[in-house]
């Protein structure tokens, strides 16, 4: 796979204009024509309600699942999900809400049984669950699973990024299902390897995969809307614990000249080193800081805790010298639009990443890679057995015919601008520039 640059003008339109019936093929025996909304909210399929909303609590855990979004399974519920969504759009679907109150458990307001409708339509409240103004637990349950499958906060509060969501028309989130069911059909026909490494970008997630289980699930940071992570597809061949860090030309022509003209210190209090052609070190008042002179010498920081990639490297061969890596910055992981490196991916407990990687290499179990880890001595970990790694692009998709996952389309590949909720302006690499994902990723300031 490479970076998808060449969705064309005429394949927007053909989305926008029509997606849903050319996605009527993609769901086999799915009912396309329930005209009638109490058919959709009574549908046998929608689960037990009594069950899944009481007042208890957030049933949001419910979206969670060990199914790989790379499976015949995720497949098929994605695809059963265009057939309820050609449904409900059949049907009208849903309300918009009024975005002009913070709505949360305890409120009354004549927006509630605006949106407990509009929960309802989708699957995420009971249609027995009433009209009330009251925003009372059932409606908290609900929000927090509408929070969750759209990869929101699960706290129960809608505010502007829930209204945001609430309010894509039915009609774009089908065409997204169909766009998706794509994508998945791309990859789900591939030998994808008994274990394999997913990073799904717009989710901003990675899944470990074993015999047909997600076996680990982690939270990342993928690239800026101006430094996108590529999508590709290779192996993971090394681990380096306790790396060195080379910042490519493009962060340092970025980041690291201004960050000098700010604060002359700032390559010494950051532990990174100036080589020449020749490997001599250059000191850093040498340098006309004005000019781009800088970006003719490598920049090597040292192993430690202030490291660009803190304690662990994953390594696989790709045309964009992208790696996947741990980070100083463990709080940017809570954020919610955690598209921050500059193309690279940072892992969130990655260290339970890499001794899952490191398990058929003798010597390297959990203790041994911290106890290297803890001497901040630089050592490789070379996979006899590579690990397929796949860096993809999934906005939508099922992994149990009642559980529809969105993400922000954050890169503007969908088809619709409303996908993409931030604000953010998409620009991906254009072939002409210099490339950067060279040899490098974030630059901490």
């Amino acid at each position: 796979m490479t970076i998808d640059r060449r969705r064309s003008s005429s394949t927007r339109r053909q989305f926008l204009l029509g997606a849903a019936a050319a996605g009527a093929g993609l769901a086999p025996g799915a009912a396309f024509a329930q005209n009638a909304l109490v058919d959709i909210l009574n549908a046998p399929t929608r689960g037990n309600w009594d069950d899944q909303f009481d007042t208890r609590g957030s049933n949001a855990r419910q979206v969670a699942s060990n199914t790989p979004i790379f499976s015949n399974a995720a497949l098929v519920s994605t695809q059963n999900a265009v057939g309820a969504y050609q449904g409900i759009v059949a049907s009208g679907g849903w309300p918009e809400l009024p975005a002009n109150e913070k709505l949360r458990i305890g409120a009354e307001s004549a927006a509630v049984p605006l949106l407990r409708r509009r929960l309802a339509i989708a699957g995420d409240l009971a249609a027995s669950a009433g009209s009330s103004t009251v925003f009372d637990t059932y409606v908290d349950a609900a929000v927090k699973r509408f929070q969750a499958r759209h990869g929101l906060p699960a706290d129960g509060v809608v505010g502007e990024t829930t209204y945001k969501a609430l309010n894509v028309p039915a009609q774009l989130r089908l065409n997204q299902l169909i766009t998706n069911v794509a994508r998945l059909q791309d990859m789900v026909g591939k030998d994808l390897g008994q274990r394999f490494v997913m990073v799904n970008i717009p989710a901003a997630s990675v899944e470990a995969v074993e015999n047909g289980q997600v076996v680990q699930r982690h939270t990342a940071i993928v690239g800026k809307v101006d430094r996108q992570s590529p999508l590709l597809e290779s192996k993971i061949t090394n681990l380096n614990l306790n790396p060195y860090w080379h910042a490519p030309a493009s962060i340092v022509r970025k980041d690291i000249i201004p960050l000098m003209r700010k604060n002359p210190q700032y390559l010494e209090q950051s532990n990174i080193h100036i080589y020449d052609g020749n490997g001599n070190e250059i000191p850093p008042q040498s340098i006309d800081w004005n000019t781009d002179e800088a970006v003719k010498y490598l920049f090597r920081q040292d192993p430690g805790k202030n490291n660009a990639m803190a304690s662990v490297k994953i390594n696989f061969p790709n045309p964009y010298a992208v790696y996947m890596h741990d980070t100083p910055q463990q709080g940017l992981f809570s954020n919610l639009m955690r598209f921050d490196s500059s193309g690279c991916v940072r892992v969130q407990n990655v260290r339970d990443l890499i001794v899952w990687l490191a398990r058929d290499e003798p010597t390297w179990d959990r203790q041994h890679i911290e106890q290297v880890i803890a001497s901040r001595q630089r050592q490789d970990i070379d996979l006899t057995n590579p690990v397929p790694v796949y860096f993809t692009y999934v906005t939508a998709w099922a992994t149990d015919p009642n559980v529809v996952q969105f993400r922000d389309d954050i890169y503007h590949r969908d088809g619709a601008e409303q996908l993409a909720m931030s604000e953010l302006t998409a620009t991906a690499y254009s072939g002409g520039e210099q490339n950067p994902y060279a040899q490098g990723d974030d630059i901490y300031q």
